[in-house]
């Protein structure tokens, strides 16, 4: 019998706390998640303003040494201008207080450093919030690495509840495209023979159908919406923990998304003053029409990111019809290894058309 020599890593957040007025238990949480005392805040000029000065007063009143520190884009020189700071300092841990650029600064500053980071969302745009992944600016799009999954996500509902609405229903909508995601991945085994893991795909569903089956209750101003939408892309971060990778809530229709991107902006929309899509709003919509190429209820998803608020169209994402279909054609070149539904030489214009049309995207 052949020897079994199999190993996996696993790590997760040893500390989950959601709900109203969380921000006051940030020394105590930081108290049982490490021995040392020297703490770098990462902030933008909002979050700094919003809830790291808060936190920082809570901090230096429990005899904390506060460092600061402000970023502005999730790039790699910012990242590697954190890392200096905090080489300089002798950090033990750092908070990343901010929504996904904050958070994907601090966490790939923490993969590199060997120390452990705290995720203290300020909005929910994403699933980024407890993932190992982090997304960086590139001058063609973006890109994804591999960074430290957080030892404890910190997150306020009444904080979060008040950042606008749109953000909200973004991060809702890249948790439902975790549908299409899971989809990808079981044919990527079934056709490549690729690593499956069930227990991975089911968190990254329930997660999706947490936010689907409370689709109603999801709307403006009001903090049960957050406490909904945060703990669902929780569970879809730790999802990714499971696997070991993005798979169960990434496939093509983050390649959609990313690809969306790359192209840079499209034609102005006559009448209509442009509004930047947001990274979930292009996933929610990718996640449609990967489901119809499926020939799973696109419809379902469809509906569900319509009642949070969520575009369905392209005028509603506010990118033309021609950026659309380019997307679509395109988008397999964005992670080649990657096996999806759109397989390995991707759509034609026809198809891609098609699929565009028969969904009510264009």
């Amino acid at each position: 019998m052949e020897r079994f020599t199999k190993s996996k890593t696993m790590i997760f957040p040893r500390e989950i706390i959601v709900g109203h007025k969380t921000t006051s238990k940030v020394a105590e949480l930081c108290n049982r998640m490490v021995r040392g005392n020297s703490v770098l805040i990462v902030v933008d000029k909002k979050t700094k303003k919003l809830s790291g000065g808060e936190i920082v007063k809570i901090l230096k009143k429990s005899d904390y040494i506060v460092n600061e520190k402000i970023v502005t884009t999730a790039t790699v020189g910012q990242v590697n201008k954190l890392i200096n700071y905090a080489k300089k300092r002798d950090i033990d841990i750092l908070l990343g207080i901010g929504g996904g650029s904050v958070i994907d600064v601090t966490k790939l500053a923490a993969f590199e450093l060997s120390r452990p980071f705290i995720s203290v969302p300020t909005c929910a745009s994403h699933d980024g919030i407890a993932s190992p992944r982090a997304s960086l600016k590139h001058r063609t799009g973006s890109v994804s690495k591999t960074a430290s999954s957080p030892l404890a996500v910190l997150a306020d509902t009444e904080i979060i509840c008040k950042a606008p609405f749109r953000m909200l229903a973004a991060g809702c909508a890249d948790v439902i495209s975790n549908l299409s995601a899971v989809m990808d991945w079981k044919l990527a085994q079934r056709l490549k023979h690729e690593e499956y893991s069930s227990h991975a795909a089911v968190l990254a569903e329930t997660a999706a159908q947490l936010v689907m089956d409370h689709a109603d209750e999801i709307i403006p101003d009001v903090e049960k919406s957050a406490w909904i939408a945060v703990k669902a892309m929780i569970v879809s971060g730790v999802s990714m923990s499971v696997a070991g990778n993005t798979r169960p809530a990434s496939g093509a229709e983050h390649m959609f998304s990313h690809m969306l991107d790359h192209l840079g902006p499209g034609i102005m929309l006559k009448g209509k003053k442009r509004k930047k899509p947001l990274h979930g709003e292009q996933c929610g919509i990718g996640a449609i029409m990967m489901v119809y190429l499926h020939g799973g209820n696109w419809e379902k998803v469809r509906d569900a990111l319509k009642k949070i608020g969520a575009p369905i169209t392209s005028e509603e994402l506010s990118v033309s019809k021609k950026k659309i279909i380019e997307a679509l054609v395109k988008a397999h070149e964005i992670r080649p290894e990657r096996y999806t539904i759109l397989g390995e030489t991707g759509l034609t214009e026809k198809a891609a058309k098609a699929v565009a049309k028969q969904t009510g995207v264009i």
